[in-house]
């Protein structure tokens, strides 16, 4: 069976459009989320209900536990600014969708979570063979930081696939993966980002919401000066 894996979505439906369409050129069986499907960008609803009419399975990432709880990130207001204004227009139907999502998919020697496997939802994992030797499995996907990576080990394989909504490794594709129950391999697709910068405007949000975007920077930042 051969699966696709997205993370890190962030209410960013224009990259959200690309990776799917992308995904659907390579023909997998099936696409599964890791978690922060809201989160950042305006248009949640259409990302909540892009990844229900797939019926793709998705995890608990921190905002969508924020948000479903009722809850707040206690490292940035930049991030509470977007829940509230996510808290205001989210559809009831699309809210209790994010409070159905999973803490964990584990099949066979396949594990996968948001963050890591101290604290699934909000673990920023710090990447080596250790860590995974006191972990069951062979094959290990995680997002939560944005950055894609692939790792190889004696019996263990790590991949993050990279942020759809929000990529932090100076590469402003947006990213996902590709499983064949053996091999694993990491994928970037442009996107329509000056739409996602108007959309965000039209919201109320200036330009250190969403300038990040367009170099792919490790932190929420303005526009590049020349933009």
């Amino acid at each position: 069976m051969k699966i696709a894996i997205i993370s890190d979505i962030h209410g960013n439906y224009e990259a959200l459009k690309s990776v799917l369409n992308a995904i659907d050129a390579i023909q997998v069986d099936r696409i599964y989320c890791l978690g922060d499907v809201v989160g950042y960008y305006s248009q949640v609803n259409e990302c909540c209900e892009a990844l229900q009419e797939r019926e793709i399975p998705c995890l608990f990432g921190n905002h969508d536990w924020y948000l479903a709880g009722g809850g707040f990130c206690p490292r940035s207001k930049s991030v509470n600014d977007c829940l509230a204004y996510q808290r205001k227009v989210i559809l009831p139907k699309n809210l209790q969708w994010v409070k159905n999502f999973q803490i964990q998919f584990q099949w066979d020697d396949v594990s996968m979570v948001h963050g890591g496997w101290a604290d699934p939802i909000d673990e920023y994992l710090e990447i080596s063979e250790a860590y995974f030797e006191r972990v069951e499995g062979k094959y290990f996907f995680s997002g939560h930081t944005h950055l894609q990576s692939l790792h190889h080990w004696k019996n263990k394989t790590y991949c993050n696939p990279g942020s759809v909504g929000q990529p932090r490794d100076n590469d402003p594709r947006s990213a996902f993966a590709i499983f064949d129950g053996e091999q694993i391999s990491l994928h970037r697709v442009e996107y329509d980002m000056e739409k996602v910068f108007f959309l965000m405007d039209r919201a109320g949000f200036n330009d250190y919401y969403y300038g990040g975007l367009k170099t792919g920077a490790r932190n929420l930042c303005r526009l590049p000066e020349n933009q």
